[in-house]
């Protein structure tokens, strides 16, 4: 079985007015399905990048970054866009939530762009997300009435909601206090272990990196010998 993310000789640059930016150096890696993966470093040290390629938010320079074996810069727009709907799910640390919409319409709203599911078959799925992060009391509120961590269990939810193969959560933690943040590594944690979804963080918090699988540190664009932290995950059947 191939790994479900694989980067292979990937160099990303971003032209800087006349300076032109090496974001990544030469990146190499391959991840499983079901791992619990962090990938590690200051701010400016790649890991952000990294994050937007693997979820077909940008394509390298040069080399090849593939998502359950298919190359993200062989793609179209339009076949792009369908792998993220379809495989990918996004945490960000500001959230990105809608503010019009209530706690069940911003989960919802991705099953909404895929178009695929009844009306009743969306909301049995969003009820139950709702349900498994503690949001019951929350589901017509809007997120200026919410708590950060419930924001952040929102936009867990949100994530989830499409049942991904993968989600990416760059730096889960960075806006929450240290015991939500830890409550809610506990929560992406035991959705791994449950659904065997393969999550993949970017992060400098000590705590998340010390709940990984796998911790691969990233300094200055280049990857550094990885370490794992916990037996890593048992492999799983395609999803």
């Amino acid at each position: 079985m191939h790994p479900i993310v694989e980067l292979e000789n990937v160099v990303k640059e971003y032209p800087l007015g006349r300076v032109t930016v090496r974001a990544l150096r030469q990146v190499n890696l391959a991840l499983d399905r079901g791992e619990f993966t962090v990938v590690a470093g200051p701010s400016g040290s790649g890991k952000t990048t990294l994050l937007n390629l693997v979820g077909g938010i940008d394509v390298p320079t040069s080399g090849e970054v593939r998502i359950d074996g298919r190359a993200t810069s062989r793609l179209s727009d339009r076949a792009l866009t369908a792998l993220r709907l379809e495989k990918l799910g996004f945490i960000f640390q500001s959230f990105n939530l809608i503010n019009v919409l209530d706690v069940v319409q911003n989960i919802e709203f991705p099953l909404l762009l895929q178009g695929e599911l009844s009306r009743r078959e969306r909301r049995v799925r969003v009820d139950a997300l709702v349900e498994r992060v503690g949001l019951q009391e929350q589901v017509r509120q809007r997120p200026g009435e919410l708590s950060g961590g419930q924001r952040q269990r929102v936009a867990i939810a949100r994530a989830l909601v499409t049942r991904p193969a993968i989600v990416l959560a760059d730096e889960p933690t960075a806006n929450l206090d240290s015991a939500t943040g830890t409550a809610i590594i506990e929560l992406m944690r035991e959705i791994n272990h449950t659904d065997h979804t393969t999550f993949i963080f970017s992060t400098h918090d000590p705590k998340v990196m010390e709940r990984a699988d796998r911790v691969v540190p990233i300094l200055d664009g280049r990857l550094e010998a990885d370490t794992h932290s916990r037996s890593r995950a048992a492999p799983v059947e395609a999803r």
